[in-house]
């Protein structure tokens, strides 16, 4: 379905001049006009929004990204922590060989 051309819309007018007459049809195209233009506002506010959204998301991974590595920065300066076992005194026997 293409664009609407000229013949079709004096076709819809004729028809909408026909049903609603012509008292009601300045007050119709008014409102329709308002309903119009809210229309648009809404959509371009939801599209802004997801716009907005996307673009946080995006820069999101990018500061996760540079935050890991700053930490694996860090964690590679720190010298390395090895933890021994406290000496409890008790050492293993060695099994008697040829007795």
């Amino acid at each position: 379905m293409g664009p609407v051309g000229v013949p079709e819309m004096i076709i819809i007018l004729v028809i909408a001049l026909i049903v609603f007459g012509p008292r009601k049809l300045p007050e119709l195209g008014r409102s329709l006009g308002k309903s119009l233009g809210e229309f648009k506002r809404a959509s371009n506010d939801l599209r802004n929004t997801l716009d907005e959204e996307i673009r946080i998301e995006e820069k999101q991974p990018e500061n996760e990204a540079s935050s890991n590595k700053s930490e694996t920065n860090q964690k590679s300066n720190k010298p390395a922590v090895t933890a021994t076992a406290p000496d409890s005194g008790i050492h293993p026997t060695e099994p008697d060989v040829g007795t």
